[in-house]
């Protein structure tokens, strides 16, 4: 645009003031890796456009020529915009230190908080730098303009972006004005947070201090939380997160900053859960009145599931002899003492079955885990070196048979080629004549199913086969007593895999090639299943013994931690 607005060149400014638009558009809606990528290469949105509005003016001063009152007001034009946008932000800036979001709160009553007034939710997109995207307008209008030979479409089209702008910063500074010597303050918010801790007087808490991404780790303690006999709280650290927690009847408050969270009073809580091992942990650890547990967010053979981080709580929570009997082959510092088996109370609604149900086709789960942060373990997931050849064979295993893809909801975060194949396996299912945003798994269709809903825990309940690899997936599987197949695309001998992985002594495994998949779909489904005696020993191995039940064993350990 520089260029050719330099030279003159209408055409190919046209084309590449399209091009550019576009460009903006569609970085800021599909790309933003490559919005990063602009940013760190010195091509900012700030930049990229004044460089816009200068090829505006080139254009204009080379092909319409136009005088000097003419070219002031071409300049000014834009430079209001930009200067309605500037003092727009930080008038939002005020208001918003008026207001601070210092904690947030779900199903809990802080009572009458005044709150100084805030503009419309829709003006903290455009206010500051954004506001000079307005100037969006000048490029097709020096077009016009550059054919006509005449500036009216210019100054039109800038006079649109001035008063579209005036409007915006008009309202946010009326705003402001409404709002002074109002507001509650940061300390009135954390004070109100306060008294309700302080009259609730919670003594157990579910702490998460990750990212939104990986919110499904609280998610699944929330249930097992609300059956305690002892009042719960979840405390939360990440704004993303608490919007995108499940529903939950449990309070909940999260308070972003550091400090604000270590100042907060939590005397009465005695039982500390954590679902992840994050830095953030160490906000919460610091408490001395109350004993920390890590449940974490599924056992598996995973090496994560022997985090040594694991070693800074009072105690480590397993479902079985198995996790008991991990953390001792890892000696990663954790002692036997501080170690609990309660099973796994999540696992209640996971109905155990006999023979497949008749009122639905036989149902094959696919859900593999995600490619995992080491760039050196080609195996961590199936998806990438076998997840299109196990999609295949299972969409040509014949007519009654259905397939639902469930994979891990990080799945594509780290590895492009993990989210290439998914994307592939997206499409073979939609091909097939799949639902591919599936919301239920009602009917007979292929299933991909991706989001919060329906739960990995329904799909168990709709599975006659699983097929999955070394995760947390596999050892909850377990719980319903349906075969299952464990992938080994690193092609160990069965003997070596069996004993390196405990979960998958009563899997049928699965080489890299797939070649025994049709026999494996053949087997369970003629309900000719060697391995049902396998799965019963391994269930209480991984899981603990039926009686008492995961949930009752849960609910006494957190009640001896109370008294």
């Amino acid at each position: 645009m520089l260029v050719t607005g330099a030279l003159g060149w209408v055409g190919a400014f046209a084309v590449a003031g399209l091009a550019a638009v576009f460009g903006e558009y569609a970085i800021g809606r599909w790309s933003a890796p490559s919005r990063v990528l602009l940013d760190k290469v010195g091509l900012s949105r700030v930049y990229r456009q004044l460089a816009r509005d200068l090829s505006v003016v080139l254009l204009a001063v080379t092909t319409v020529r136009p005088g000097i009152g003419e070219i002031t007001v071409l300049l000014l034009l834009p430079a209001v915009v930009w200067t309605i946008g500037v003092f727009a932000g930080a008038f939002t800036r005020m208001i918003n230190r008026r207001n601070p979001v210092s904690a947030l709160v779900r199903n809990i009553d802080l009572g009458p908080i005044k709150a100084a007034p805030r503009p419309p939710e829709w003006t903290s997109a455009v206010v500051g730098n954004g506001m000079a995207q307005l100037n969006i307008l000048l490029v097709p209008a020096v077009v016009v303009a550059a054919v006509l030979g005449d500036l009216v479409p210019v100054f039109v089209a800038g006079a649109a972006a001035v008063l579209a702008a005036a409007v915006v910063g008009g309202i946010v500074a009326l705003t402001w004005l409404r709002g002074r010597g109002q507001g509650t303050g940061k300390d009135a918010v954390l004070a109100a947070v306060q008294t309700w801790l302080d009259s609730y007087r919670p003594r157990v808490a579910l702490y998460f201090a990750g990212p939104a991404k990986d919110v499904y780790q609280a998610n699944m303690w929330l249930a097992p939380t609300e059956a305690l006999d002892q009042r719960g709280v979840v405390l939360m650290r990440s704004k993303e997160a608490f919007l995108e927690m499940a529903d939950t009847r449990l309070p909940v408050i999260c308070v972003p900053a550091s400090v604000d969270f270590m100042n907060l009073e939590l005397a009465s809580i005695r039982a500390s859960l954590y679902a992840a091992n994050v830095g953030a942990n160490i906000h919460m650890l610091r408490e001395p009145g109350m004993k920390h547990v890590f449940v974490g967010h599924g056992d598996s053979d995973k090496q994560a599931s022997v985090n040594p981080y694991s070693k800074v709580y009072d105690e480590v929570w397993v479902a079985g002899l198995a996790g008991r009997e991990r953390y001792a082959r890892a000696d990663v510092g954790v002692l036997d003492a501080d170690i609990v088996e309660i099973g796994r109370p999540q696992l209640a609604g996971v109905h155990t079955f006999g023979a497949p149900a008749v009122d639905r086709p036989f149902t094959v789960l696919y859900a593999p885990t995600w490619e995992g942060w080491l760039d050196d373990d080609p195996y961590h997931t199936s998806l990438v070196l076998m997840g299109e050849r196990i999609m295949n064979g299972l969409l040509k295993a014949g007519p009654g048979i259905r397939v639902i893809y469930k994979p891990h909801p990080l799945t594509g975060a780290r590895s492009k080629a993990a989210k290439a194949v998914h994307e592939r396996v997206v499409a073979r299912i939609a091909a097939a004549g799949g639902d591919t945003d599936a919301s239920s798994l009602d009917g007979p269709a292929h299933r991909v199913v991706t989001g919060r809903v329906p739960a990995l825990f329904d799909c168990f309940n709709q599975t006659d086969l699983l097929i999955s690899d070394i995760s947390s997936v596999v050892s909850d599987f377990v719980q319903s007593q349906r075969p299952y197949v464990v992938a080994n695309p690193s092609g160990l001998p069965e003997d070596e895999f069996r004993r390196k992985f405990p979960t998958a002594r009563a899997a049928y495994l699965l080489s890299a090639d797939c070649g025994e998949l049709p026999k494996i779909v053949a087997l369970t489904r003629a309900g000719d299943d060697p391995m049902t005696e396998a799965r019963r020993d391994l269930k209480t191995y991984l899981l603990g013994p039926d009686e008492p039940n995961a949930m009752e064993r849960f609910r006494q350990e957190i009640t001896r931690l109370c008294r």
